[in-house]
């Protein structure tokens, strides 16, 4: 699929048929996330992939609006680091781990699977059960946790182009 085709085409998806990725899939999608710029190239990210049902459906549960882990496939939890980024800087570190986590949700449409970006940060109950669940140090800030898998094919592309957000600079 071309770059602009999935741009466009993606969504986020909510209802997967339940098939795990591929690990070739999986590792393709951490490729993107990788590939995303950084201030200074400075890559504050980690990403943890969850692929354990259990897991998915502990997220499910105790995560809101993430009741479609119970049938994804896969999850990614993309991690900022403060002390990686530039200037130690939390901002950077969340703006460059965003940067990753829209990577990663274009790669997966461009290879035909769904995914959800479910949020974590800034949310203080929502980043302490993430550190308990996944047993994350205090100083790595679980920013997302992204459902990957099969789309059934409910979910559509919305057309969110809107002229009247744009503006431009008269000389």
């Amino acid at each position: 699929m071309e770059a602009l085709q999935a741009i466009l085409q993606r969504k986020s998806v909510r209802n997967f048929t339940g098939e795990t990725p591929t690990q070739e899939e999986i590792e393709i999608l951490l490729k993107a996330g990788m590939s995303a710029p950084s201030a200074v190239n400075m890559q504050p990210w980690e990403f943890i992939v969850i692929t354990k049902k259990e897991t998915l459906e502990t997220i499910a549960d105790n995560l809101p609006n993430a009741e479609m882990m119970n049938k994804a496939g896969a999850c990614i939890v993309v991690c900022a680091i403060p002390e990686l980024a530039h200037r130690q800087l939390k901002e950077y570190a969340i703006i460059d781990s965003s940067c990753a986590s829209e990577n990663i949700l274009i790669a997966a449409e461009a290879l035909g699977l769904g995914a959800c970006w479910t949020a974590v940060y800034p949310r203080i109950d929502r980043i302490s059960f993430m550190r308990r669940l996944l047993n994350i140090p205090q100083k790595v800030i679980p920013l997302n946790a992204i459902a990957i898998g099969k789309p059934t094919g409910l979910d559509k592309p919305k057309d969110k182009f809107n002229p009247k957000k744009i503006h431009y600079e008269k000389w």
